[in-house]
């Protein structure tokens, strides 16, 4: 059986030769049995025309790889996985199980039922990746990180790797978050005042558990960030969803009785609409008014490079009602993981404590690695970088959208990394999804974001974060022919 080049794919974060990574990707299949013994693999001029790279580069990786015991050669039939190439001792097969249990009655939350947007963890190997929230490899600052998480390993910052910081975060970290990031939106905090996380989901997640239950109601934004809805939904509370317009959440919408409201009032996810000063001022008094406090989701901030941002809410806040949630996830990288909460000192002893009690704190290597980007000044120039060709990108995308009379249905008015888009009624933007995937480009359906299976299907979003400004007008007229034909 001969193995088909489309399993292969380049990374362009990946740290080495293209030899070294053909020979880690067909070492790590053969090793974990998706390549199995007597398979041929693509020839070396198919598998160099696939990758766009030298034939030489795959001849003398195959060569590595037989020298190796893991292929083999037969005469002017190519290369083969060898029989007796190294494996896992993992066979693919699971134990047979007799299972007594009926878990349809020992489990007590059903955590999968949320609906979710599905990631294309190989948005790399797409030609037109409209896909949010990725870190574009071409303006993150690889050797300023190596650096930094080098120097976070030396003797001198060695406790930064090896200690237990308990229920504490990495000081340094924490001052630049209190000194520098929050005093860009405007809030004043003390050390006491904010506590590290492992993302903003994390953050959203803890705040959850320590306000929310049975007797209580919470309302959310709809559309609205999937993740929140499935958070809310395992704290067994009261919900309600809250329709946005065109300047995000109406606090006259707001039931009397609300206790929490979850809001992204600068940049609404996904329609990236803002919340004008009116009504961020109506919000803290109907909070005040009900006795509500507010959770605000601050994401994506620094992408200001058309207008300055709105002031963050938190900041307008007099009377500690507004708990404030950040990440460094949208501006680094998702992966990092790394997010922070912001609030009134009883409710960040608690939220310590439950975070004591699930993880302790986010790895001490990485907050202070991160400290250390920030620090150093690497992190503003990112953000500069990134201003620069997010601001190049939407005005070529603004410019091709408006070229092929695609519908935008929102864009942030300070800048942001996207597009909410609105194809034709009739156009399921899943089937749209899944027809353009196979020509390459990728986009995010906005079915997810909406409350319950009734919920408009005909929108989605494209974001420019990931995708090189050259390869944004066929991108569109890709999509646009699509839906025309559809």
């Amino acid at each position: 059986m001969a193995l088909s080049e489309d399993l292969f794919f380049l990374d362009p974060a990946f740290e080495g030769s293209l030899q070294s990574q053909i020979r880690q990707i067909v070492a790590s299949a053969i090793l974990s049995r998706r390549f199995l013994p007597g398979e041929r693999l693509p020839s070396s001029r198919k598998l160099a025309k696939h990758l766009g790279i030298s034939r030489i580069t795959v001849t003398l990786s195959y060569q590595e790889l037989v020298a190796d015991g893991y292929l083999a050669t037969r005469s002017r039939s190519g290369f083969f996985v060898a029989d007796d190439a190294p494996s896992s001792a993992f066979d693919g097969k699971t134990a047979p199980q007799h299972d007594q249990v009926d878990w349809d009655s020992a489990l007590l939350r059903n955590y999968a039922g949320a609906a979710k947007v599905e990631k294309t963890f190989n948005w790399q190997s797409y030609p037109y990746p409209f896909i949010y929230g990725q870190a574009d490899p071409k303006l993150f600052s690889h050797s300023n990180w190596r650096l930094c998480a080098h120097q976070a390993l030396g003797k001198k910052e060695f406790d930064s790797l090896t200690s237990d910081y308990a229920e504490e975060d990495d000081p340094q970290l924490i001052d630049f978050i209190a000194r520098h990031t929050l005093t860009r939106r405007g809030i004043h905090a003390n050390r006491d005042q904010i506590l590290l996380t492992v993302g903003a989901q994390n953050a959203l997640w803890m705040v959850a558990q320590l306000l929310l239950g049975p007797n209580r109601k919470a309302a959310y934004e709809n559309p609205g960030y999937p993740g929140l809805r499935g958070i809310l939904r395992q704290s067994d509370c009261t919900l309600v969803a809250i329709d946005v317009d065109k300047d995000g959440m109406n606090p006259a919408d707001l039931p009397e009785d609300t206790d929490v409201v979850f809001t992204t009032p600068s940049h609404h996810a996904p329609t990236a609409a803002t919340m004008p000063m009116s009504r961020r001022h109506a919000l803290l008094k109907r909070a005040t008014d009900s006795n509500m406090i507010i959770v605000e989701d601050d994401y994506e901030f620094e992408m200001s490079f058309l207008n300055a941002p709105s002031p963050a809410l938190k900041s307008l806040d007099t009377e500690g009602r507004v708990i404030y949630v950040g990440s460094f996830s949208k501006s680094l990288f998702p992966g990092l993981r790394l997010g922070y909460l912001v609030a009134s000192e009883p409710l960040i002893r608690q939220a310590r404590a439950l975070r004591s009690t699930v993880l302790r704190h986010p790895p001490g290597h990485m907050q202070r690695t991160t400290a250390n980007f920030l620090a150093l000044g690497h992190y503003d120039a990112l953000i500069r970088r990134m201003k620069d060709a997010y601001f190049e990108r939407r005005q070529v995308m603004a410019q091709a959208l408006e070229d092929h009379d695609l519908t935008v249905a929102g864009s942030a008015s300070f800048g942001g990394s996207s597009f909410w888009m609105r194809a034709p009624d009739h156009v399921n933007t899943e089937h749209l999804a899944a027809e353009l995937k196979s020509q390459g480009v990728l986009i995010e359906p906005g079915a997810p974001f909406f409350e319950g299976r009734e919920g408009p299907h005909n929108h989605y979003r494209l974001a420019y974060s990931s995708i090189d400004s050259a390869a944004i007008p066929k991108g569109v007229s890709i999509i646009s022919k699509v839906i025309k034909n559809l």
